[in-house]
């Protein structure tokens, strides 16, 4: 009985039944081993998972898609035409891009005209079949291109005015662009009622006149500059040499375009003839004179 309770109940009857012991791990081992197990399951990811059947190249190949990409490319052509259309109902684009053809031998005699225009003779825009020559070929030819770059110059020598009196915000900053932005376009339209109303039969555009009154920033920068580098002194030299060069910039150029046209109405006419062509000269003046004081305007608070 007692060897038959040893041998069924002992430890060593247990591992007999069960089998070979179990191996001790290596307590040196950080890992387990599962070189021997079986690989687990891996994820399957990008294409390989999942075939929605598309094929790149099947998108040329296929009929229906090059039917596709013609019926979206003429859609497309035909809204461009519209916008175009529509754009060119308040705004040439050809005649816009003739106001800036220009190059760096214009804009260097034209700012030389502009500030000693005493010494030029012939103020006579050139014509090649009916058609005015582009500014890079006439330097009378009126352009876009320095009044907008020295509309942007303005802008950005106002704000380091400001910034040097310790006036700057982008509130002050921006009223200064909108207020000059405002008088050129208010002074293109007075001069374009006005012409309006004496019935002036010229050649002049809005975008002429817009040129016109855009050059004067040209002299707001040399007076502005003069101020901060001379003082007020320097201010008042520089803003009366320009005031007097724009303003007979001003009456050549307009003279050639609004008092040209006496001489087809008749010169030596009486009556309503004489006193439209006393008009013109007034409104030519008019517009030479109201330019230093749009430039006195716009700089004298930047100058302390």
């Amino acid at each position: 009985m007692a060897a038959y309770h040893q041998g069924y109940g002992g430890h060593g009857s247990k591992h007999r039944g069960r089998g070979p012991p179990p191996q001790m791990a290596d307590p040196n081992q950080l890992f387990d081993d599962t070189s021997g197990a079986a690989p687990p399951p891996q994820a399957v990811y990008g294409n390989q998972g999942i075939d929605m059947g598309f094929n790149v190249n099947n998108l040329f190949t296929d009929p229906m898609a090059n039917v596709a990409m013609t019926y979206g490319s003429s859609i497309a052509t035909q809204g461009k035409d519209i916008v175009n259309k529509e754009i060119n109902r308040f705004m040439s684009i050809n005649k816009l891009k003739y106001f800036f053809a220009v190059d760096t031998t214009y804009v260097m005699k034209k700012l030389a005209l502009l500030m000693f225009p005493y010494t030029h003779q012939n103020w006579e825009v050139r014509y090649n079949r009916d058609a005015p020559l582009t500014p890079r070929h006439d330097v009378n030819a009126p352009d876009l291109y320095i009044p907008t770059m020295a509309f942007i110059t303005y802008i950005l020598l106002a704000g380091m005015a400001l910034g040097i009196q310790q006036r700057f915000s982008p509130e002050v900053l921006g009223l200064c662009a909108s207020t000059a932005l405002v008088w050129v376009i208010i002074e293109v339209f007075a001069l374009l009622l006005s012409l309006y109303l004496v019935t002036v039969q010229s050649d002049l555009t809005t975008f002429d006149l817009l040129a016109y009154s855009g050059y004067k920033y040209v002299g707001m920068i040399l007076s502005v500059l003069s101020g901060l580098i001379f003082g007020t002194d320097g201010y008042y030299v520089t803003l009366a040499w320009t005031s007097c060069a724009l303003m007979y910039f001003t009456v050549r150029s307009l003279r050639m375009k609004i008092l040209s046209t006496m001489t087809a109405d008749g010169i030596g006419a009486s009556g309503s003839h004489n006193s439209r062509n006393r008009l013109r000269m007034y409104i030519t003046l008019a517009a030479a004179a109201f330019q230093p004081l749009i430039i006195y305007w716009l700089t004298s608070h930047l100058v302390r």
